[in-house]
């Protein structure tokens, strides 16, 4: 693993109490028999994140029994409920004197994007100015990669469920985009009917 690799952190978003879900936990909801979460990490780290922060927020201690978070660096979001803006804070605030140059940022309940799609979007780091995210049909989705000089911002307008949306609109003239249609599907884990794509 080269230094550059090394410079660009892994930050998965698993906070979400499932509410449109019976207040299931998506990071625990089950996939190939194992939490959704640990898939999650588990792209993360083969997409070249050997360093990964997980905020967990919904039944964070049942989420710390069930799921093997060794080696991962599991922030609480005691605001989880405010909505994603308020993860996305938290991770952020968590890389701060890391020494990390840039975060992919990740959904827990995105399990049709997997390593391939993280890794494209990983290799748009060459900075900490650095702004990329993944593409479907040309339109904009996740993983994004936030270089570390964006950082305060992204955490200064990140609301509710808007995570960083309204920041990368204000700088969509800077973000690369990176097809990954053909290796991933962006659906959300979000409703029952979408327990379907769940194995």
């Amino acid at each position: 693993m080269t230094d550059n690799e090394d410079q660009v952190a892994g930050l998965l978003l698993a906070a979400g109490g499932g509410r449109r879900l019976g207040g299931r936990p998506k990071a625990l909801l089950e996939h190939r028999g194992r939490p959704l979460v640990e898939h999650a990490i588990a792209a993360l780290r083969t997409a070249g994140c050997a360093r990964v922060h997980v905020v967990l927020g919904a039944r964070a201690e049942d989420v710390r029994a069930w799921a093997a978070l060794d080696g991962c660096v599991v922030v609480d979001n005691p605001d989880w409920e405010q909505g994603m803006g308020s993860s996305l804070r938290a991770g952020l605030g968590s890389l701060a004197g890391t020494g990390m140059r840039a975060a992919l940022v990740s959904l827990v309940d995105q399990p049709g994007i997997g390593a391939r799609a993280m890794a494209r979007v990983r290799a748009g780091y060459l900075d900490e100015s650095s702004l990329a995210s993944a593409a479907y049909a040309g339109v904009r989705g996740h993983p994004v990669l936030l270089g570390a000089a964006h950082w305060a911002g992204v955490s200064a307008t990140a609301t509710g469920d808007r995570g960083a949306r309204a920041y990368l609109r204000e700088h969509e003239a800077e973000i690369a985009l990176v097809e990954c249609g053909d290796v991933a599907r962006p659906y959300d884990i979000d409703t029952e009917a979408d327990l379907r794509h769940l194995e």
